[in-house]
């Protein structure tokens, strides 16, 4: 078996990743503002999840320290840090202009430790910034890194209201992104028209996830639709289906011309004979 490590989960933004930390025997609550060590320095975040044991797999090694709960002082330099980050924000805006970049900054960040201050943006491609960063590296005398983001990152960080009149998933709740595909719209039955399957980023709306796992299992007790079928008045092939009530559309064999009739999922067998084999042959020739 796989060795148990005790760490604690720390998230350094209001809805971001929650990274795994050594709490070096000292117990945490969720909530608790702590100072850790981290790959770019000294950090300053919140506790979202208290002391508890995760197998080795679970862990990026080697895991950073929990250096100290924070402290007053440390808050107070927090929020100087947040100030700071405005006049920033505005200096490189004018910075961005006087160079003509076609970039759009989304946000500024400063390290607890104001060794780095980094600069959130958005472009269409690539955006030569070298002059930028020598400008803003002589006006803030620190290390400065400018990170190109997507428009999902954009849409998590300014947030807003969805198509559905709520706040954005994504800065909400969600601390990662999870991969979003049209078909998740085409099994659940969504019009696949792109605006109205898109969040406001432009990218395919993050609740067609939410419910997936759930179509996929209907999918599986249900019979496609092509396939050949038995039900209580004969055979016939189903045309269409509903995965919420589980009820399938058939066209009958014995009247091909006629209206099709409409059985609820118990009552229909799906028929594995000569028909069903032609018909995956033709699927699998294209």
């Amino acid at each position: 078996m796989s060795e148990k490590i005790e760490v604690i989960g720390v998230r350094f933004k209001e809805v971001g990743k929650v990274y795994y930390f050594d709490p070096e025997g000292e117990h945490f609550s969720i909530g608790d503002r702590v100072i850790v060590e981290t790959s770019r320095g000294t950090e300053c975040g919140e506790v979202a999840a208290d002391n508890r044991f995760v197998t080795e797999e679970k862990v990026v090694m080697p895991l950073k320290k929990v250096l100290r709960f924070a402290t007053a002082e440390d808050l107070k330099h927090v929020e100087e840090n947040n100030v700071l980050e405005k006049q920033a924000f505005d200096k490189c805006m004018v910075k961005i202009a006087e160079h003509g970049l076609d970039m759009k900054l989304v946000d500024v960040e400063y390290t607890f430790d104001n060794s780095k201050i980094i600069f959130y943006f958005t472009a269409d491609g690539r955006v030569d910034f070298r002059e930028l960063v020598k400008d803003l590296a002589a006006i803030f005398r620190t290390r400065i890194e400018l990170r190109q983001i997507g428009v999902r990152d954009e849409a998590k960080m300014m947030g807003g209201l969805g198509i559905c009149g709520r706040p954005f998933c994504c800065s909400q709740f969600l601390g990662e992104f999870a991969p979003v595909s049209v078909k998740m719209a085409k099994e659940q039955g969504l019009s696949l028209n792109p605006t109205k399957i898109s969040g406001t980023c432009g990218r395919l709306m993050c609740c067609l996830k939410y419910e997936q796992d759930g179509y996929e299992e209907l999918i599986r007790t249900m019979p496609r639709i092509g396939s050949a079928v038995r039900t209580p008045d004969g055979n016939g092939v189903v045309v269409d289906l509903n995965l919420m009530t589980g009820m399938l559309t058939v066209k009958m064999d014995d009247a091909p011309d006629g209206a099709p009739k409409i059985f609820n999922k118990a009552f229909v067998k799906r028929l594995r004979g000569e028909r069903e084999e032609q018909r995956y042959e033709e699927e699998t020739e294209e």
